[in-house]
């Protein structure tokens, strides 16, 4: 079974937390790879009260696998053995009268019945459950509607000339110490891919040397980035100046210009060279279907520091999840990001 869904992850764990601080015991209906993520969730969770006691599987014995308990006829014997209150089944475990038959063995022993549907990486506020005709179905929302994408843009304009206007104060002395420390222009300007794969110039200051894209061919094989992106730690065309402005992120706040102007978005997926999405394959390029970000998930969850497929992870995530409110939290973690400089290099 594929990868569970992260949202419903989510909807669990908030679940447990509001239902009892998350003081809970969990026994498994399914099979293993059907709860390796939200097993893996779950037991990050541990020490605030949740507890996994093991699972049950049709066929199952103890011992087959090491948290193997039995059956799925022995489940309710073990609710009361070990002093379950949850019981989690992986939503192909069961067919529905034999998950009907377990609901009624396990009603009189008043605990949590829990199913895990096989989609993955689907916010909460995406999913409604519905009833045809009695049986529950859960209802995923395709893309964000056009209300969250006038308010996005809306936020994008108004708060994008309001932060321009406050970063003139450390923009102004990053300009001069850019001008007057290295020959050169001050802005670098940058041919990047934006949204449905439209290219657009991008603002940075200028934090490298001018024959930096000659040896750019030099060094490729130093790579520290991770196979897509190329990053090096002690780039040696980066100067002195540049370290610091890239170490707290002041390179790149010419880029407000960019969202004011429509070219961005103040959260979003990383804006990616030419040169990057040529070597996209049809997962990636899924990725470009939103506006390229100012800040976003990769950034407060790493930027250079993630592999590849976990850059590719978290930006898909983002587009298919994107929401006013995310985008709140994502700017509300990009300071401790800044500040605290993980993955700037």
């Amino acid at each position: 079974m594929a990868a569970l869904m992260r949202g419903v992850h989510q909807l669990l764990i908030r679940r447990l937390r509001r239902d009892g601080d998350l003081d809970r015991r969990v026994l498994m209906i399914g099979a293993t790879d059907s709860f390796g993520g939200l097993a893996g969730l779950m037991r990050e969770h541990g020490g605030q009260g949740v507890t996994i006691l093991g699972r049950c599987r049709p066929g199952g014995a103890p011992g087959q696998d090491d948290d193997v308990l039995g059956g799925v006829t022995e489940a309710p014997g073990l609710v009361r053995q070990l002093g379950a209150d949850t019981v989690l089944v992986a939503a192909d475990a069961l067919t529905a009268e034999e998950l009907r038959q377990l609901s009624w063995r396990l009603e009189p022993l008043g605990v949590n019945l829990l199913i895990a549907p096989d989609v993955a990486e689907v916010a909460s506020h995406r999913t409604e459950l519905v009833s045809v005709k009695g049986t529950p179905m859960v209802r995923i929302a395709l893309g964000p509607s056009r209300v969250t994408m006038l308010l996005k843009a809306a936020i994008d304009r108004c708060l994008g000339l309001m932060l321009t206007v406050l970063a003139m104060a450390v923009l102004v002395p990053a300009m001069l110490a850019v001008k007057v420390t290295s020959p050169g222009a001050v802005f670098f300007r940058q041919t990047r891919v934006g949204e449905d794969g439209v290219p657009f110039t991008m603002l940075k200051l200028r934090t490298m040397y001018l024959d930096a894209e000659e040896r750019l061919a030099q060094l490729v094989q130093q790579s520290d980035g991770n196979g897509v992106l190329f990053k090096m730690r002690e780039d040696p065309r980066v100067t002195p100046v540049g370290r610091i402005l890239r170490r707290f992120s002041i390179d790149e706040l010419p880029q407000l210009w960019n969202v004011v102007r429509g070219d961005m978005s103040l959260v979003g997926p990383r804006p990616p060279l030419p040169r990057e999405v040529a070597e996209y394959d049809d997962r990636a390029y899924h990725r470009l279907l939103a506006k390229p970000g100012l800040t976003g998930l990769w950034q407060v969850s790493g930027r250079s520091d993630l592999d590849w497929d976990e850059s590719v992870r978290l930006d898909l995530r983002y587009v298919d999840n994107r929401s006013v409110r995310a985008d709140l939290k994502i700017l509300a973690r990009t300071a401790g990001a800044v500040v605290g400089g993980r993955g700037a290099y």
